[in-house]
């Protein structure tokens, strides 16, 4: 079984900073794509940064809303994803959710999309 379990989310003055953090845990052979989302109440949710590792080099994709302000990254090593989130906007106030690309077994033969459960973000004005 795979897990992900995301932490970091809480309640912040406009203006601030929160770090996620998205651990991986389980039947885990390699990991490709991996992502942050988030949902605000009565909205779609939407795709927040997205990161892929190729080899020695990282490749990150931001949603334009939060170009500039967020920064994704990964630790391979641990399965772990973050994001660092600064000049935190009230309209960034959604549930954050991270998924990745894993591989289970080095038999498997595709990649499944796994989900954590979400973890909180308020962003007081």
């Amino acid at each position: 079984q795979v897990q992900l379990v995301e932490s970091g989310g809480g309640l912040v003055q406009a203006g601030g900073s929160l770090r996620l953090s998205c651990a991986a845990s389980g039947n885990i052979y390699s990991i490709n794509a991996m992502g942050w989302y988030r949902q605000a109440p009565g909205k779609q949710r939407e795709l927040v940064a997205a990161i892929t590792s190729g080899g020695m080099t990282d490749y990150a994709d931001y949603a334009d809303s939060v170009k500039g302000r967020f920064t994704i990254s990964r630790d391979n090593a641990k399965n772990t994803m973050y994001l660092q989130m600064n000049s935190l906007k009230p309209e960034d106030t959604a549930v954050y959710y991270c998924n990745a690309d894993i591989l289970p077994t080095r038999n498997s033969r595709s990649y499944y999309r796994y989900w954590g459960q979400g973890t909180q973000v308020t962003v007081s004005s």
